[in-house]
């Protein structure tokens, strides 16, 4: 099959936000790379996210360029708005944490005015990520551009953060109920992946029963075992009764500042505060799951 080569595609509206999502990846980055202004899990999170945002919105382009969505090995209805919903909550995350755990610490000079820089350029790609979502949403026919498959996207970015915030196995290892939860964070996590690969893969006949019942399935599952880590969680960190400690003072290591860290009672807390969005997202999937096979 011969290539045709269209740089028109570069000259409408989607190229130009996606030759913005690249200059403001690539800007990002380099800036940080530039002064070497990263450190730790933090500065490694924010520095990946900025690369890896850069090299797939490259292939992305290039793609188009070349007229090869027919070749591609993924769906291409599902695949550019699956990923640009990824890269704008990376953009986020990274917009949000590396100023907050790093950026703070730093003294004035060049350094530190070269992570600002990469912090500005950081949220304008978020921007220009949530705008290709917005825009694309409404003309893609793949199950990904729906709500349900946005909700899975960020069900999975979400539990992603989790076991970020989990990667201290002290968090949890301590009692059998605290071990169930991490299990639930990790079973939605799949079961969501699970979905949305068969969506990129096209191959959602493979399953032994129909599509829609199978969301169902996995919506209600993964609400019902959600629920229950967000009354487990909170009960056997925050009360004292169960081992759990009541106040973030009673932490000594959080008691200090400690650049490029996050101290262990702010993990507990992080991990409540998302296992209760993810509770909300799955919530919200279960109803229009749900909708969607009444209705067929």
């Amino acid at each position: 099959m011969a290539v045709t080569m269209s740089t028109q595609t570069l000259t409408q509206p989607l190229g130009l936000l996606r030759l913005l999502q690249l200059l403001s990846t690539c800007v990002a980055f380099s800036c940080v790379a530039h002064v070497g202004a990263w450190m730790g899990p933090m500065g490694n999170w924010s520095m990946f996210t900025w690369c890896f945002c850069f090299v797939v919105t490259f292939i992305i382009l290039c793609v188009e360029v070349c007229g090869c969505q027919a070749r591609f090995p993924l769906s291409w209805q599902n695949f550019p708005i699956t990923y640009a919903l990824y890269a704008a909550l990376f953009c986020l995350s990274s917009s949000i944490i590396y100023p907050t755990t790093y950026v703070q610490f730093m003294s004035e000079g060049s350094t530190r005015n070269h992570a600002i820089v990469a912090c500005t350029f950081s949220c304008i790609a978020f921007l220009a990520y949530a705008t290709e979502v917005s825009w694309t949403r409404g003309k893609s026919t793949g199950y990904m551009a729906t709500i349900p498959g946005l909700l899975k996207v960020l069900e999975t970015f979400v539990a992603c953060i989790i076991f970020a915030f989990l990667s201290n196995a002290g968090l949890y290892q301590r009692h059998e109920a605290l071990e169930w939860c991490v299990a639930v964070y990790a079973i939605c996590f799949i079961l969501a992946a699970v979905t949305i690969l068969l969506n990129l893969g096209d191959c959602t006949n493979v399953l032994p029963i129909a599509f829609p019942t199978f969301l169902t399935f996995v919506a209600v599952l993964s609400f019902l075992m959600y629920a229950t880590a967000m009354i487990i969680w909170p009960l056997y960190q925050f009360n004292e009764n169960y081992g759990g400690q009541s106040r973030r003072l009673k932490d000594s290591y959080c008691a200090y500042r400690h650049p490029h860290s996050v101290c262990s009672w702010d993990r507990r807390l992080a991990v409540a505060l998302l296992t209760g969005v993810n509770l909300l997202a799955y919530l919200a999937d279960l109803v229009h799951s749900t909708r969607v096979l009444v209705i067929k």
